[in-house]
Formats: C-alpha cells, sequence, structure tokens
C-alpha cells in the first residue's frame, strides 16, 4: 500500500474543513478496520478507505453525482491502491460505479451506519456512544422516521459480507465507542 495512514489524514485535512464531516471520516475508519478484522481482509486498507471516502464531500456539494470522484481522482494523484479508488468512487451510487467488492460493499454498508449510530447517540440526553447499545440500535433500525437519511438497504448489504445486520451493527457500534472521544460523542 502506498497510501499512509498520515498521508490520507493529511489528505482529510487539506479538502475537508468541517469538523463533523472528519468526526463522520474517522468514525467510518473505525467501523471499516473492526469490520475487516473480522472478515479477516487487509484491516488497514479498508480502513484507509473510510477515512478518505468523503474528501470531496464539500467540493461536489452542489453536484451529488460528482461526489466520490473527485475524491478518487485527488486519491489515485496520492498513488492510493486502485482498490481503495474503486471503493470510493462506489460508496455513491450516482456516480455510475456500483459497489460490488467486499471493500465496496463494507464501505457503502458503513458510511451508512456510520449515520445512523450517530444520529441515535445524538437523540440521546448525555450525548454520550458509550450509553448506545445495540437493543435500542436495532429498534432505530426498524423506526424508518428515524434519521430518514440513512439508507437503510445500504447497511443491510452487510449481510452480502456474510453478516448478519445484529452482528454488522454491533461490530461498527463498537468500533465508533472505541473512537468515541475522536467523534465528539465520549
Amino acid at each position: 500500500m502506498s497510501l499512509s495512514r498520515v498521508e490520507a489524514w493529511r489528505l482529510v485535512e487539506a479538502h475537508v474543513e468541517n469538523v463533523n464531516t472528519r468526526r463522520h471520516m474517522l468514525a467510518c475508519e473505525a467501523i471499516m478496520r473492526a469490520v475487516g478484522e473480522r472478515l479477516g481482509e487487509d484491516a488497514e486498507l479498508w480502513a484507509l478507505a473510510g477515512l478518505v471516502h468523503d474528501l470531496d464531500v464539500e467540493a461536489t456539494a452542489d453536484d451529488a453525482a460528482r461526489h466520490g470522484v473527485e475524491s478518487a481522482s485527488a486519491l489515485d494523484a496520492a498513488g492510493a491502491p486502485e482498490t481503495l479508488i474503486r471503493a470510493v468512487a462506489a460508496h455513491n451510487e450516482m456516480t455510475g460505479v456500483s459497489a460490488e467488492s467486499r471493500m465496496e460493499i463494507a464501505l457503502l454498508a458503513a458510511d451508512q451506519l456510520s449515520g445512523l449510530i450517530t444520529a441515535a447517540t445524538l437523540v440521546r440526553p448525555d450525548k454520550s456512544l458509550s450509553g448506545v447499545k445495540l437493543k435500542s440500535l436495532k429498534k432505530r433500525y426498524r423506526e424508518s422516521a428515524f434519521a430518514r437519511g440513512v439508507d437503510r438497504a445500504s447497511i443491510s448489504r452487510c449481510e452480502e459480507l456474510g453478516l448478519s445486520l445484529e452482528e454488522f451493527m454491533e461490530t461498527g457500534l463498537a468500533a465508533m465507542q472505541e473512537v468515541a472521544g475522536d467523534l465528539g460523542l465520549a
């Protein structure tokens, strides 16, 4: 792998100003690492995909179909592996790149799961990730009115990875809880 974690974080700092977007990217990094480990994949490569997947979100705010494309271009210029570049492009289906590989599907699902977990945390009185339980997260998942922007169909693609929805949620929740301080949700 020719893109290090340090270099990836420099890209994040150069392209993303919004602290909440950066926190979302850190959450996706944690989920992707945990899922990669659980599946016996290259967890560090998967984590990098989570970290850099939204590099262009601010630059493409007015054109959602470009979101992922500009990130892929920046990652190519930085020497990132093709598998990572494709996963980033595929996490937004509007790019025309479908999520097909395990890493691509995991990133698509992790991106949405991080949003669900964050929303479930922010409705708690203490706004602390440590208090979020799997049972309440599963309940929130079933409530279509809760976190309407979260694509539950993308989350459920975890089953294509051989993980049940419950296993995927449990893995993602534990991963985010480990980095709660970095996410501003301690």
